[in-house]
């Protein structure tokens, strides 16, 4: 970070004609990275040179909020190299646009194996997971529900992983993260994730109509984790990184496991602004079937469009049928 900030305070100050300023920035990666400006809007940039225009993917490029990705027809200082470069709009955080930065180049750096076609497919990857980060959380820090939320997901994907769940299949199974009706979608059924903090009952915001239809995705269940503040607990950050540690050998699983974390909101400079510890008090699972209590579009008048409710578990009085009865009937495990 500091680098590159450094980079950008020595290229400041525009000109009125159309280009790059750039000075190259050491690092492990096996392409060229630079620090730069566009001019003439002397906004901050990071240009990255691959040694084949082959590698370049011939599509449109990922595009975000607070910044934008070009192939650059020329070549800085005649490297011979085929760049991309992700510009910062006007307007946008540069902070958020430094944290990028950042984060890419250690990308770049972690991912010296890989030939160039395979690494333009990571760098982009991680660039659209910025893009969904920048388009769902703009201000860069959960809130308070979205914190308990995510981390009451991250605490079912680890029991998952330790029940013997493919860690890949699961990963990718993890559709909270992307706005997916419910939390965890492997297969043609479904896991739908609630938390709370709450002492006495549990009351479980429902997002629509369609989070508890299971007439959409079948088998459908509800895994219910209710959570305490407690010093002896873990943070959010630290659960992340639990369950990252447990995926260093599943080749690649890590990477879209950092991906799906982004597009959550959990910015990896942030991590130190997450210091609530969270302790797991106990984990109820129910099936979701015809006489659960919920709202569905079978169940309402065609006049309603959407809704969102909420519904006090504790009142259920459904039996728990636990974690592992439900991966089997999903057949991930």
């Amino acid at each position: 970070m500091a680098d590159l900030q450094a980079a950008w305070r020595a290229l400041a100050g525009g000109t009125d004609r159309e280009g790059w300023k750039a000075i190259p920035i050491a690092t492990k990666s096996s392409c060229l990275v630079q620090a730069g400006r566009r001019l003439p809007s002397d906004e901050e940039a990071l240009l990255v040179g691959f040694g084949s225009l082959s590698a370049l993917p011939a599509g449109r490029l990922p595009q975000g909020q607070g910044f934008e990705v070009l192939r650059l027809l020329s070549d800085p200082g005649g490297t011979g190299r085929s760049w991309i470069a992700l510009a910062k709009r006007a307007g946008a955080s540069p902070e958020l646009f430094a944290m990028m930065s950042e984060d890419l180049v250690r990308l770049l750096e972690g991912s010296t194996h890989l030939a160039d076609g395979a690494l333009v497919a990571r760098l982009l990857a991680r660039v659209s997971a910025w893009q969904d980060f920048m388009e769902r959380h703009r201000e860069g820090l959960l809130s308070i529900e979205a914190e308990l939320g995510l981390f009451g997901e991250l605490t079912i994907l680890g029991d998952i992983i330790e029940l013997g769940a493919d860690p890949r299949l699961i990963v990718e199974a993890w559709q909270g993260p992307l706005g997916g009706n419910q939390d965890f979608i492997p297969g043609t059924g479904a896991l739908e994730v609630k938390s709370t903090l709450a002492t006495s009952g549990f009351p479980a915001s429902i997002a629509s109509l369609e989070q508890l239809d299971d007439s959409i995705r079948q088998p459908l269940f509800l895994a219910a984790v209710r959570l305490s503040l407690d010093p002896t607990g873990v943070t959010l950050p630290e659960r992340a990184d639990s369950i990252k540690s447990r995926l260093a050998e599943q080749g690649g699983v890590q990477d879209l496991f950092d991906i799906r974390l982004l597009q959550a909101g959990l910015l990896p400079k942030a991590v130190q602004r997450y210091t609530r510890r969270f302790l797991r008090r106990s984990t109820v699972v129910l099936a979701v079937s015809d006489i659960f209590p919920r709202l569905t579009r079978r169940s309402v008048h065609p006049a309603i469009g959407k809704a969102r409710y909420e519904i006090e578990l504790d009142l259920t009085h459904f039996v728990d049928i636990g974690l592992e009865r439900a991966l089997q009937s999903l057949g991930t495990i």
